[in-house]
Parts: C-alpha cells; structure tokens; sequence
C-alpha cells in the first residue's frame, strides 16, 4: 500500500506535494478548493502545471482530491440536488486539470426519502456528470459511510448498486475508510473477520473497484455509526484493525490516506501515524485470487 495523508493546501498546491513527501508520504490527497464553500477561483493553469511537476519531482506514487463538504448528490430537493451536481462536475474538471487520477466523494443522504429513492438519485447524478465531462480520465469514487442518520454508502450492498447501475462504471470506483467500515458495524481486526470482509467486499463492489483507502482509528465502539476519527492504535480499531491492511498484498498500488486528528499545523501526528502503519508491515502469503466481475454483479441485482 502507498501510504499518505491529508495535506492543506492553505500554502498552495504544489507547496503541498513538498510537505506531503517531508513527512513522509508517498501518496497525499487534497482539496482542490474550500471545503466549506460551494464556488471557488478557476485554478491557475500555470499552478496546475507547478502541482504536476512537484509531483514529478517529489517522486508521489498517487494523489486524489477529496470533493468539498457540502454537496448532496442523494438531495430530494430540486435547488440543492441542481447545486450539488454541478459542483461534483466542477470538481472533476478541477482533479483532472491536476493530474488527479481520482476524486473522492461521500454518496449521499437521502434525508427522508429512503434509501432506494436516494440510491437512484446518485446513479442519475452521476450519469449526469459524466455527460457533462467526455474524456475526463479522473475517476469518481464513492466512500463508504458511518451509517449516521439518513447518508447512503454504510453498505457494500448500497455501494455495488451504484456501481451496477450507473451508464459508464469505468468512470467511478469505490475508497474505504477503515472508520467508517468499523462505525457501520463491520469488524475486521482478526484474520477470520478479515477475511469475512474482504470476501463480502469482493462478492458485493469487486476489489478492483476499491481504488484508495481513508486510513483512521475510530473513537467509537463497533457499530456506533458515528464518524469520529482517532489516531492509528489509540482508538477502538487498534493496531489489530490496521495490520491486515497494510499487508494485503491485493492493495500494493493502493494509496491510503490518513485523515487522523492532528494536534497543530506541523503534522506531527500524521508523520507518527506513517511511522506506525510502517512498523505493521510484514511478510504475508500471498492473496488467494480475485473473483471475476460476474460473481459481484449477480450478487447485487436489485436495490438493497
């Protein structure tokens, strides 16, 4: 696995790709814009290309941009499901003026319209999207949820009917996070429940599909379906919960990405949780083959 984090771009985008390789990362991911804000500034084509030959030059195996916190592509509301699509397209554009191989994106609520009438809204924004951007290299891929409230994703039933639906799945893909994972009540901090995960995941997304990871501790208990990240082995996953992760030998060109609490702006925390997913690394046998796309594709054939 290509291990990475998180990094502000508060100082710039490429002065961001330096900090990511001074801590030690080998992959980062970024905003390509606020979080907090719906529109930004066009990205400069003169920094698009000073990113991509930091990247170059910094030697960063992967990078993906992380879309801003506010669009909803689950919406029943006309305006805001309208906004958010639009948005989601603009960050498209914006990863692939970067380089960027990969976008990632939370599903969706469906705030009250349940989870099929939500599931179908997502599929037709993201086809909508995809009209809008022919050629567009970068790829969207859905993360999965804590579980909290009415967000869509806490499944990989949920997210392998987006997958099987949309009009062009070339175009999308699927990041883990490990907090999440664990929140929505799916434990894999054994081999026996590693191996249960990794086979439901396999028979319900494909784990070609799984493009990136989101490597975080979780502060709640198993199924807690709350979205609070922790620091590698201080929360309830445990180091136990990292380990087969990091050894999987199905996820070597994988990047994972840190999104654990830091404490200030030096990335202190992040350097020590590369130091510590590191020290997990060992030798393992290799992986029994991947299953072919059919198998997922029967397993899903209607809304969950």
């Amino acid at each position: 696995m290509w291990l990475g984090a998180h990094i502000g771009i508060a100082e710039g985008l490429p002065e961001a790709v330096v900090t990511g390789h001074g801590i030690g990362c080998e992959a980062i991911q970024i905003f390509s814009k606020s979080p907090q804000m719906w529109g930004s500034a066009p990205i400069d084509p003169a920094n698009a290309e000073a990113f991509q030959a930091a990247m170059r030059r910094e030697g960063l195996r992967s990078c993906a941009v992380h879309q801003s916190y506010l669009p909803n592509l689950a919406s029943p509301k006309k305006a805001l499901l309208t906004r958010s699509r639009k948005t989601f397209v603009d960050e498209l554009r914006r990863a692939e003026q970067l380089a960027v191989p990969a976008l990632i994106f939370h599903p969706g609520a469906h705030i009250g319209e349940g989870v099929e009438a939500g599931l179908r809204r997502i599929v037709e924004s993201i086809d909508w999207a995809v009209g809008e951007t022919p050629g567009i290299a970068c790829r969207a891929l859905l993360e999965n949820a804590a579980g909290q409230g009415s967000t869509l994703g806490a499944t990989f039933e949920e997210l392998a009917w987006v997958l099987d639906h949309v009009s062009d799945p070339k175009r999308i893909g699927v990041a883990i996070d490990t907090c999440h994972l664990f929140a929505s009540g799916v434990d894999f901090r054994t081999d026996e429940q590693y191996a249960e995960m990794t086979a439901h995941l396999d028979s319900t997304v494909g784990l070609r599909n799984v493009l990136a990871f989101h490597l975080n501790d979780s502060k709640g208990p198993l199924g807690s379906r709350v979205d609070r990240h922790e620091n590698i082995g201080k929360g309830e996953l445990g180091l136990e919960g990292f380990r087969r992760v990091v050894n999987d030998r199905r996820w070597n060109s994988t990047p994972g990405y840190l999104e654990t609490p830091l404490s200030g702006d030096d990335y202190d925390a992040y350097r020590q949780d590369l130091v510590t997913l590191r020290s997990l690394v060992t030798t393992l046998p290799e992986p029994a083959p991947k299953r072919p796309r059919a198998a997922r594709r029967r397993a899903v054939s209607s809304v969950p």
